[in-house]
């Protein structure tokens, strides 16, 4: 009798995927196996309604990280994997780092970084897919630098003309910053059109620093 095979997921395999509203997770880190996950009620952030609050815009104003782009996946996964005060496990496994790590190599996996003297202070990384980026996790180990890279990722997002942020599921710190959730259908309906549509990631470029005002501005919030 021929045994169970487990299906190898490719990055191919991972597109496919996102761009019919699901995604893959892991039950903790030590656990190699990976399941599939579609939410009933999908949590988004309406790029038109990105909330920064106003000491968080003060913050974002003062350039007080250094904000890169795409220059340091590993580092930004393994402070996504790490334990931290508001979560002691993980669901990021060793698959998760390689599936991801081989869609930043074909460009369909992107970072978001804050810097300070040199060192990663916090940031996020995603899947961007079309005209929709789907926000995968976020760390930080100095005060609001996974925040302020946020909202640089918003600002990003807005100004190169993307239509869908996906932040998966609605959690009370994503909800201050203007997540909502919605039912799936309308989620499917918003997912297909942005898939199908074109966005421009580098529409500032990497090497190109933006900074805090800029990317308020792009957001609309008022100086």
């Amino acid at each position: 009798m021929a045994g169970s095979r487990r299906v190898e997921i490719t990055p191919e395999i991972l597109l496919r995927a996102y761009a019919a509203g699901i995604f893959p997770m892991a039950e903790d880190a030590d656990d190699p196996t990976l399941f599939w996950v579609e939410p009933q009620r999908r949590g988004i952030i309406p790029l038109d309604g990105v909330h920064v609050p106003r000491r968080l815009a003060r913050t974002v104003r003062q350039d007080l990280y250094e904000i890169r782009i795409d220059t340091d996946f590993e580092g930004v996964i393994a402070g996504c994997a790490a334990p931290a005060e508001d979560r002691e496990r993980t669901w990021i496994n060793e698959r998760i780092r390689r599936l991801y790590g081989e869609l930043y190599e074909l460009g369909h996996c992107h970072t978001v970084e804050a810097w300070s003297e040199g060192r990663l202070v916090g940031g996020l990384y995603g899947v961007r897919l079309g005209a929709a980026f789907f926000g995968e996790s976020m760390f930080h180990v100095a005060r609001d630098a996974s925040k302020v890279a946020f909202v640089h990722l918003c600002a990003r997002l807005k100004a190169g003309g993307f239509r869908l942020l996906d932040a998966q599921f609605v959690t009370d710190h994503l909800a201050t910053l203007g997540a909502v959730e919605i039912a799936r259908r309308d989620y499917a309906r918003m997912l297909t059109d942005a898939v199908a549509a074109e966005a421009d990631w580098s529409v500032w470029p990497a090497d190109e620093p933006v900074s805090g005002a800029r990317a308020l501005a792009a957001l609309s919030v008022p100086g």
